[in-house]
């Protein structure tokens, strides 16, 4: 009798599980507040990690671990303004910093000139 009660618990629990986890679809969001800073216009031209070029002009990104391709939506909470960026290059490599943009993205949120902003970081990873 037992064992039929734990099973039927389980089996409750399991499906409820179930439920609320598939009623949505969507993944769940990560933010994070982090430093950036941007990438040097002697960069212009060369190949990302990626195999890409390094175009200043496009709205593009380095990050050490997210999946080349994922869209990070980059917020300067000073003024507000954001920018939408495409991950595809490795970097940078110091402990510090944890997203180079590119020189438009850098310029739109406001940061291009300081060399070093405090950012908050949003995306999805799936």
């Amino acid at each position: 009798m037992k064992y039929l009660l734990l099973l039927s618990f389980c089996f409750l629990f399991l499906q409820g599980k179930a439920q609320s986890s598939g009623s949505s679809n969507e993944p769940d969001r990560i933010k994070k507040t982090v430093l950036a800073t941007y990438y040097h216009r002697k960069f212009e031209g060369h190949r990302t990690t990626s195999g890409a070029k390094y175009r200043s002009k496009k709205l593009t990104a380095a990050h050490r671990t997210l999946p080349f391709g994922t869209m990070v939506k980059v917020t300067n909470p000073d003024n507000g303004k954001s920018v939408v960026v495409k991950v595809n290059d490795r970097g940078p490599f110091s402990k510090r910093l944890a997203i180079d943009l590119s020189e438009r993205a850098a310029k739109q949120i406001g940061i291009y000139r300081k060399g070093i902003g405090k950012v908050e970081l949003s995306y999805t990873v799936e």
